[in-house]
């Protein structure tokens, strides 16, 4: 259940606005006009900005803009030099990954790591002891999918900034419990084993090693921790000289969090930073460092997120920022410590960009209005270009003077001159006040709105720790069909989304399944209390956590929700991983009667919906039985507490479907579900 990793931000973005541009042209039986994306770079001489449609910059596609005014200059063509895209050769089989200087690449097979030249032949062998249990640069499960994220794609190696030294994780999955998934494929069907550590199960062991290339006879130096430890290990990061490798470690009880200098040459740490909190303790992620130290994002003291320096030996530890900023990254740092960064600081859901003196006076960059995708500095760091978009506003490009940020142009916009905004689902920030903290959610109501009607409501939810639905972004172009289907569209979060810092997350510690369940009922009581909408016609939907908050909401609270669709959820905390279930509840030994608290399938017996009952409640449960995430466990276990009881309630299974459904299965989940919102919303 980790959260989206950002990829790198030129493809990222790319794709992101490619998307955006696809789903307004759909909105409408009539074709949207919307200009093409563009490509944005920065020349290498002055503040001049190039645009390019194809990407290549060449001499019959490339604009070049320069500051202050950013009148278009001419003469500037072929500015760069594309390199082609590097091509991977089959016998690299897994993450094949280029060093810095691109001369080497690093792969896995079989669960030991190899390096080989980019062009030329031959490839050398780098661990020996690779096995079906024994993976070397190759993720254990639970560190894949709650540590370095979906995006690693298992890749649990480094190479160093010189590209001389790769650093890597051994994992050992020898004493980790196997879970098996069971495919129908074929006559006899498949299965497939994941060594998965549940709730209070034991987890990998893990060894870091580093291998110097230039001296790879003199073997693995293996950093000075012990693996029998019951730890997690964060992502490392390299120093720039390549000398360095920090690695940060949590114990089991994940309540505090150390970061180690690593001496590559002989293994040894050194502790330069360590950290307590009452609850549970974030990893360090993207820091950004420079020749001074380290910068970080911490909220550990005031509750928010601040930015931090920390110096390479740990003697000097301080504090940048002040103020309510959550979602906070540092995304540039100049030699005289001014900071830059974006975060929701202005706006609880909406992330501008910010820079902070020296002095430590935070100047607000763009225009909260609109959330800040990416950022891409001149040289100079005087300019910086962010693609930006709100829930109202279509994506568009903006160029800003980091010294007088009122110096602002927008570069591109993607609605064309002949844009059909009447089309454009129009969202309106509504916030709830329940037990102390204020809450954001967005009503998009349907195209044919009449005040005087009353109209059913489709909420989306999610409600997982620090994982918001209710950001500044554009509609999601499937949920345009609750809007010309005559349904009210809200979209809602909980105190524990992140809008209110950590106050809010960490009510839910040790005790998930309560208090975000009570603001979503309270969500339904504010749309009850509205004089357009039908309080006995209040659907919800979530996917994974979603879903475990859906099926609770259904079966405790059906005079707030009378109708649901739970896909993937976790129906029993002790059935999901042990790094993300023990973050947020502990490990069961030391919190037995949180564990039974927040069991949604205890709940199976207030659920009183019956074979023949009127229709003015319905649960339909919905899973993928190939799940390595949440397993398809979870719900055959619902199901079987609820058939206990006599209970009638929608299924669906999707045979091999993972955790969210794909081609297909995706079309038939979106209208089997679109069927079910008509039935029970509608008639």
């Amino acid at each position: 259940m980790r959260s989206f990793v950002e990829a790198p931000r030129m493809t990222f973005m790319k794709k992101i606005l490619l998307a955006l541009t696809a789903a307004l042209i759909c909105i409408s039986a009539a074709a949207q006009e919307v200009n093409e994306v563009p490509q944005f770079m920065w020349y290498y001489k002055g503040n001049v900005l190039l645009s390019s449609y194809s990407g290549s910059f060449d001499a019959d596609d490339c604009q070049a803009f320069k500051a202050p005014k950013w009148k278009e200059v001419k003469g500037i063509s072929d500015p760069v030099k594309e390199e082609p895209e590097p091509v991977m050769k089959p016998e690299w089989t897994t993450n094949p990954t280029l060093s810095p200087d691109k001369k080497f690449v690093a792969f896995t097979r079989d669960g030991d790591l190899y390096v080989a030249p980019y062009e030329g032949k031959g490839e050398t062998r780098l661990t020996f002891d690779g096995s079906k249990t024994v993976y070397n640069g190759y993720a254990s499960w639970v560190y894949y999918e709650e540590i370095f994220g979906r995006p690693s794609k298992y890749r649990a190696f480094w190479w160093s900034p010189d590209s001389r030294k790769i650093a890597f994780y051994r994992f050992d999955d020898t004493k980790v419990p196997m879970f098996p998934i069971y495919s129908p494929k074929g006559q006899d069907g498949e299965l497939r084993e994941t060594h998965y550590p549940k709730a209070g199960e034991t987890n990998p062991e893990v060894k870091i090693g580093i291998i110097d290339l230039d001296n790879i006879f003199a073997g693995i130096v293996w950093v000075d921790f012990d693996p029998i430890e019951d730890q997690y290990f964060g992502t490392p990061f390299w120093s720039k000289d390549s000398r360095t490798l920090f690695v940060a470690r949590e114990p089991r009880i994940q309540r505090s969090i150390d970061l180690y200098s690593v001496n590559v040459a002989d293994g040894s740490k050194k502790a330069i930073y360590h950290e307590t909190y009452p609850t549970w303790v974030d990893w360090i992620e993207n820091p950004y460092l420079d020749d001074k130290g380290i910068y970080m994002v911490r909220n550990c003291e005031t509750g928010w997120d601040q930015a931090w320096f920390l110096s390479y030996d740990g003697s000097v530890c301080k504090r940048l920022t002040d103020g309510p900023n959550w979602r906070m990254k540092i995304v540039r740092v100049e030699k005289d410590g001014t900071l830059f960064f974006t975060a929701e600081r202005d706006s609880r859901y909406s992330e501008s960009l910010y820079k902070a003196t020296p002095k430590g006076e935070i100047v607000s960059i763009s225009d909260p209005e609109r959330s800040v995708l990416s950022t891409d500095f001149s040289r100079d760091g005087r300019y910086v270009l962010c693609f930006e978009q709100g829930m109202n506003i279509v994506p568009q490009a903006w160029v800003y003077d980091t010294r007088k940020p009122a110096n602002c142009k927008k570069m591109w916009d993607m609605a064309g001159p002949d844009f059909d905004w009447s089309v454009l689902a129009k969202g309106k920030v509504v916030t709830i006040e329940n037990d102390g903290f204020t809450i954001p959610g967005i009503i998009y109501y349907p195209f044919d709105f009449d005040p005087s009607k009353k109209y059913p409501v489709h909420v989306d939810i999610y409600g997982g720790p620090d994982t918001p639905m209710v950001r500044n972004r554009q509609l999601n172009v499937d949920d345009y069909w609750y809007l010309t289907n005559g349904i009210i569209e809200v979209i809602a979060d909980c105190r524990a989304s992140g809008h209110n810092g950590r106050a809010g997350l960490d009510m839910i510690y040790k005790h998930l399944n309560t208090v975000e369940v009570q603001d979503f009922i309270a969500w339904a009581r504010y749309l009850q209390s509205l004089p357009y909408v039908n309080g006995d016609k209040i659907g919800v939907e979530g996917f994974s956590f979603g879903g475990t908050m859906t099926a609770m909401l259904v079966m405790t609270a059906p005079d707030a929700y009378h109708y649901g669709i739970a896909g993937g959820g976790v129906y029993d905390w002790m059935l999901y991983d042990s790094h993300y279930t023990e973050r947020f509840m502990s490990t069961p030994e030391d919190n037995p009667e949180g564990y039974r608290d927040s069991r949604v399938i205890n709940s199976a017996g207030k659920y009183k919906v019956r074979p023949g009952s009127n229709g003015s409640v319905m649960l339909k449960l919905t899973h993928g039985t190939g799940d390595d995430n949440v397993h398809f466990q979870n719900t055959l276990q619902l199901i079987d507490a609820l058939q206990k009881t006599g209970a009638d309630f929608d299924f669906m299974i999707y045979p091999d479907g993972m955790h969210g459904y794909r081609g297909y299965q995706g079309r038939h989940f979106d209208e089997a579900n679109h069927a079910f919102w008509l039935k029970y919303l509608k008639d």
